[in-house]
């Protein structure tokens, strides 16, 4: 805790009071993420799942077609809305506004699909997908106003935001899954809802600290000078030829069309790995099996969170005097949480067998990029520092390997079964390679899409990439859907095939066009 740093913060003097090297209202806006993500990824891996139950397991027993229809629509969505939040907020309502505007109307989607009717579920994710438009573009900007003359800090201030972006994964996942699972699926909606209520709540009166920053709209979104150069100066590659430029659009173009591919087939995640995860995979653990899982789950959950608590704790040093309310409302969140987690496994110690939530396994993905995460950014930075079409091939080669050994554990499976039980380490080497993948494509993306647009282009530009990958989302769920007419005709492993060859072969293909995408970058690296 220090207020001595060679960068001025924008802000309040409070802000200047730095934690972990970084302005105080990092934090706030750590936290104000963490929980949206908790709320996001804890819903996510229960739809699926609620759907598809039977009516007397208390889901609605829809088809997994209509299931993963509804899915991938709710995805692609979650992605086209932030170009128009963004827009508001610019002209009309300005950052922090439009960022509670969007965590109470998250917080309305959530407490409507706590009510068990049609209407309130689709009332529900409508406003789940309006409520991200307005925040998600949003936050991020108000961290950018904040280093605005800050540069140098500002990589190490996003390093420290995705953490937030995972550890709410995580824990949404895991907690909202167990919830939903074990008690109604509709406790578990509606924890998501409390959390996001209490995430507005902890960002609305904590707000002042940002001084300025985000209160007024400003002409233009500066987006841009989120990804540095490394000396912490942004580099602009306005000044070229219009023919070097068009070839550069052609590039973003071409990186987004192999995108579509990658999360057509990762985001099977939230779909047919969660479906394959419930009826297809053995999780009741018994004996020794039982105990390493009981022993792992509780060191995956108590020590992240635990470490979180602490930088929590050092936030309060900070800013409690001045606001006390906020603070309040975090630590509540908090509180909950612990009681949770230690209820959750207390009752997996008292119990001689273990069933593994269906939802668990999703928690494997935030995990393995919190591992990983910091390896792949020292190879970026070293000599071995591949082209940004073999990232891409890696990636997409990568994911496609992960689903070759859901193709190999789920051989056995008859053909036209709707139940099995193969082992859980399929899928857990399944997520582990699918993380891998994820690491080698999509910051490199959004990183190359700002290396080689304009920067008066930059924000459409980051619009029309998460439309592609809205698209993906779609695909993944149309895709995902004909999971039962693919195993009826044929197998679930020819199921799994595909989703191994179609990436495999987007990849290779990508990485054979490394020499003509290297001329038409014009030097960008």
């Amino acid at each position: 805790m220090s207020t001595l740093t060679k960068y001025k913060f924008e802000g309040t003097e409070m802000n200047n009071k730095l934690l972990m090297g970084h302005p105080s209202g990092l934090f706030i806006l750590f936290f104000t993420e963490m929980w949206e993500r908790f709320s996001y990824y804890g819903m996510r891996a229960l739809l699926v799942l609620f759907l598809t139950s039977a009516l007397m397991d208390g889901g609605w027993a829809w088809s997994r077609e209509d299931a993963l229809g509804l899915y991938g629509t709710y995805t692609m969505l979650v992605y086209f809305t932030p170009i128009i939040g963004g827009i508001l907020a610019d002209r009309l309502l300005g950052y922090r506004n439009a960022v509670a505007l969007g965590a109470f109307l998250m917080t309305l989607g959530h407490a409507a699909m706590a009510f068990d009717t049609p209407w309130a579920l689709y009332l529900g994710i409508g406003l789940l997908i309006a409520g991200n438009g307005f925040f998600k573009p949003n936050i991020t900007s108000i961290i950018n106003g904040v280093y605005k003359n800050a540069q140098g800090k500002k990589d190490g201030a996003f390093t420290i935001f995705y953490m937030g972006v995972n550890a709410g994964a995580f824990l949404g996942i895991m907690l909202c899954g167990y919830v939903g699972e074990t008690y109604g699926w509709h406790y578990g909606f509606g924890l998501a809802g409390i959390f996001m209520f209490l995430g507005m709540l902890q960002f609305w009166f904590a707000q002042n600290i940002f001084g300025k920053v985000g209160l007024k709209p400003s002409k233009k979104v500066d987006i841009s000078d989120a990804i540095e150069n490394e000396k912490g100066k942004e580099k602009s590659y306005d000044d070229v030829p219009a023919s070097h430029q068009r070839d550069r659009y052609i590039v973003v173009g071409i990186l987004a069309f192999f995108t579509i591919f990658f999360w057509a087939a990762f985001e099977q995640a939230g779909g047919s790995m969660t479906i394959f995860a419930k009826d297809y995979t053995n999780r009741i653990l018994e004996g020794g099996a039982a105990n390493v899982f009981r022993i792992a789950n509780t060191l995956l959950t108590v020590v992240p969170l635990a470490i979180i608590t602490y930088v929590l704790l050092q936030l309060f040093k900070i800013t409690f005097k001045k606001y006390a309310l906020s603070n309040t409302f975090l630590g509540l969140s908090f509180a909950i949480i612990w009681i949770i987690v230690i209820v959750m496994l207390k009752n997996q110690f008292s119990q001689t067998s273990t069933e593994i939530p269906a939802s668990w396994f999703g928690i494997l993905n935030s995990f393995f990029i919190i591992s990983f995460a910091p390896l792949f950014s020292k190879i970026w930075e070293s000599k071995f520092n591949p082209p940004a079409t073999v990232k891409f091939g890696i990636g997409l080669i990568l994911l496609g390997l992960g689903f070759s050994v859901l193709a190999y554990g789920s051989a056995s499976i008859p053909q036209g079964a709707k139940t099995a039980s193969v082992s859980v380490i399929w899928l857990i080497l399944a997520y582990l390679l699918h993380t891998l993948g994820e690491l080698s494509l999509s910051p490199v993306g959004l990183s190359y899409v700002s290396k080689l647009v304009p920067g008066k282009m930059i924000a459409m530009m980051f619009g029309l990439w998460y439309i592609a990958v809205g698209m993906g989302n779609k695909l993944a769920g149309s895709m995902g859907g004909m999971i039962d007419e693919i195993t009826t005709k044929y197998s679930m492993s020819t199921f799994f095939l595909i989703f191994t060859i179609v990436p495999i072969i987007a990849g290779i293909i990508i990485i054979s066009l490394t020499p003509i995408m290297k001329k038409l970058m014009h030097g960008v690296k």
